[in-house]
């Protein structure tokens, strides 16, 4: 049986998913009061590493993404799903999750 090593690479989304590198929370208060990880909010920022072909027309046709690969973007906070590769985390998600691209 083969083996298959997943890194970001090896990962490629389907349909109209993208794969998203999650933005870094932080780690102090304004204050300089360290937090633990039971009181860190999840973030919703990330930067797309990957995303899929698109949307499937019914003719058989994609229509391409609204977003693309680099674009910074802010999602639903509870959506998609998380993913730990090469010590980085990562989230799948629909672009239907995603609210906002970030200039």
């Amino acid at each position: 049986m083969a083996t298959v090593t997943l890194n970001v690479k090896t990962v490629r989304p389907l349909g109209e998913r993208v794969l998203v590198k999650v933005s870094q929370s932080e780690e102090k208060t304004a204050g300089g009061i360290l937090l633990p990880d039971t009181v860190k909010e999840k973030p919703q920022i990330g930067e797309i590493i990957a995303e899929g072909p698109g949307r499937r027309n019914d003719d058989g046709s994609f229509q391409p993404l609204e977003v693309t690969v680099n674009s910074k973007v802010l999602y639903s906070k509870y959506a998609g799903t998380d993913i730990k590769l090469e010590n980085e985390e990562y989230v799948l998600l629909s672009e239907k999750d995603i609210l906002a691209i970030i200039a």
